[in-house]
């Protein structure tokens, strides 16, 4: 009766030991596979933003003004 009893013991050790170690490996996937999910969406975004249009200034329009220090004109 004491070698059933001690055997039961050990193998409910080893399987309480087996789902820690099951629970811990799905964690660790999970957490994996957020982080890459999580990057990819960060770098798709990245790649989708509009290029800012760079607005050009007349260059036929002369402007000259006096800001009380001197007179500036704006070619």
């Amino acid at each position: 009766m004491q070698n059933i009893r001690a055997f039961l013991v050990i193998v409910s050790a080893i399987a309480v030991l087996a789902m820690a170690a099951l629970l811990t490996a799905s964690l660790t996937v999970a957490f994996a596979g957020t982080l890459a999910i999580l990057s990819i969406g960060r770098a798709v975004s990245m790649r989708l933003k509009p290029v800012p249009v760079k607005a050009k200034v007349k260059q036929d329009q002369m402007r000259v003004w006096n800001d009380g220090r001197g007179t500036i004109i704006d070619l």
